[in-house]
C-alpha cells in the first residue's frame, strides 16, 4: 500500500480536484478565492517514471493517454467524488506520520497513477497545460504545491548551506566556555540554547558583526536578487535570535525602522525581502547554482484548510509576494544536524553561526 503524510496525499488530492473542476481558481493576497479569475485546464501531465508520460485531458470525460496512446476514459464526476473522499480521509488523520487510503489507491490504480508526489529534485509538483485567458496562449506550466491540511510546510529547508557566520567582538576572557555551556532542557535532554547564547554575548558587551555565508553558492544566488541580500537576511537573523521576532512581515517592519543599510527609501526592504521569498518558493535552492529563472513556471498552488485548491499564478505575482510575506516565519532547526549555535575560534577571532529556516505560519 502507498503511504504518505498529509502533504503528500494533498498532491494526489490536487490532481483529482483539478480534473474534477476543469479549472484552477486564483487567490488574492489573503488566500481568498477570486471567483472571476481562473485558468481553464486542458490537461495535466505526469511523468512518474522517466520515459512514461501520462496525460489526463480535462472535460466532462477525462481521457487518459500514456505516451500519446489513449488508454482510458472516465467521467469527471468520479474524480469529484474521489477527491471529496480523500479530503475527508486526510482531515480525519492525525497531523503527523504516514497513512494509507485504500479507496483512493484503488482509484489511482484505475487511472494509472502509482506515486503520491513528484521527484524531490523538481520544484514543480504538478505540470498543467492551461488556457491563459489574458492572452489566449496555452502554456504548459509547473506549479509547486503547498498544503494547509497538514503541519506547516517549510518554504526554505535548513541545512549547513543556510548558515550565516558572525564575528563576535568582545573583551571577555572566558566567553567561549561560558557561552557554549548554555543549554535548555526539554524531554530530559540538553539542547543548544541559541537565543540564550546570543543574549549572553550581548550581556557581556559583545557585538555580532556579519562576516559571510557558510555556503558560497547560496551567497552567489542571493546576489542575483540583490547585492546586499545576504546582509539584509543576516540582520533579520539577529532580530530572530536576539529579539525573538519570527514573522517575516514583522522582520521587514523592524528593518524599515532600523534601516541598517541606510537606504533613502525604506520600502526597499519589503521589496527585496518579498523577491527573496518568491525566489525560494519558485525555484531557488541554497546548494544549487541558480540562473534567476522560476522552476515552478506556473506559480504556486495552495490547498486551503477547507480543501479549496487555489493558485498564485505568475500573472498575479503581487498577490503571491504579499501572501508569502504575511504567511511565513523564521524557525529554529536542529543545531547538531546543521552545525550552528556554537562559539568557535579561528585565527585568534571568535565566531558563531546562525541558521536560516523559513516555514509557513
Amino acid at each position: 500500500m502507498l503511504k504518505g503524510n498529509k502533504g503528500e496525499w494533498s498532491e494526489v488530492y490536487v490532481l483529482l480536484r483539478l480534473l474534477a473542476d476543469g479549472k484552477i481558481y486564483a487567490a488574492d493576497s489573503e488566500l481568498n478565492k477570486l471567483e472571476d479569475v481562473y485558468f481553464p485546464i486542458i490537461k495535466i501531465i505526469r511523468e512518474e517514471t522517466k520515459g512514461e508520460v501520462k496525460e489526463y485531458n480535462a472535460g466532462e470525460m477525462i481521457s487518459i493517454y500514456i505516451n500519446g496512446s489513449k488508454v482510458k476514459e472516465l467521467p469527471a464526476t468520479e474524480f469529484e467524488s474521489e477527491s471529496g473522499n480523500l479530503l475527508n480521509e486526510i482531515n480525519s488523520k492525525d497531523s503527523k506520520g504516514a497513512f494509507s487510503v485504500e479507496s483512493t489507491q484503488n482509484f489511482m490504480d484505475k487511472i494509472f497513477c502509482y506515486k503520491l508526489s513528484a521527484p524531490a529534485t523538481d520544484k514543480s509538483d504538478i505540470t498543467v497545460k492551461i488556457i491563459d485567458v489574458n492572452t489566449g496562449y496555452s502554456p504548459t506550466v509547473g506549479f509547486s504545491i503547498k498544503s494547509e491540511l497538514g503541519s506547516s510546510p517549510t518554504l526554505l529547508n535548513a541545512g549547513k548551506t543556510t548558515n550565516f557566520i558572525y564575528k563576535i567582538v568582545h573583551n571577555h576572557p572566558d566567553l567561549i566556555r561560558e557561552t557554549n555551556g548554555i543549554y535548555k532542557v526539554s524531554g530530559g535532554k540538553n539542547h543548544t540554547d541559541v537565543r540564550g547564547r546570543i543574549n549572553k554575548i550581548i550581556k557581556e558587551n559583545g557585538t555580532l558583526e556579519y562576516r559571510k555565508m557558510n555556503n558560497q553558492i547560496f551567497e552567489d544566488n542571493l546576489v542575483l536578487i540583490d547585492s546586499n541580500m545576504d546582509r539584509i537576511i543576516a540582520e533579520t537573523l539577529l532580530y530572530f535570535y536576539k529579539d525573538g521576532i519570527s514573522n517575516c512581515n514583522e522582520m521587514v517592519e523592524k528593518l524599515e525602522q532600523e534601516n541598517p543599510m541606510n537606504y533613502g527609501n525604506v520600502n526597499a526592504y519589503k521589496y527585496k525581502f518579498k523577491k527573496f521569498l518568491t525566489a525560494v518558493a519558485l525555484g531557488m535552492k541554497p546548494a544549487t547554482v541558480w540562473d534567476g529563472l522560476d522552476e515552478a513556471t506556473g506559480g504556486y498552488i495552495v490547498v486551503t484548510k477547507e480543501g479549496n485548491v487555489l493558485a498564485y499564478h505568475i500573472y498575479n505575482r503581487n498577490y503571491f509576494e504579499e501572501y508569502l510575506l504575511n504567511n511565513t516565519k523564521y524557525d529554529t532547526a536542529s543545531t547538531s544536524r546543521h552545525d550552528f549555535g556554537e562559539v568557535y575560534s579561528e585565527n585568534g577571532e571568535d565566531f558563531i553561526k546562525l541558521n536560516l529556516q523559513v516555514r509557513f505560519r
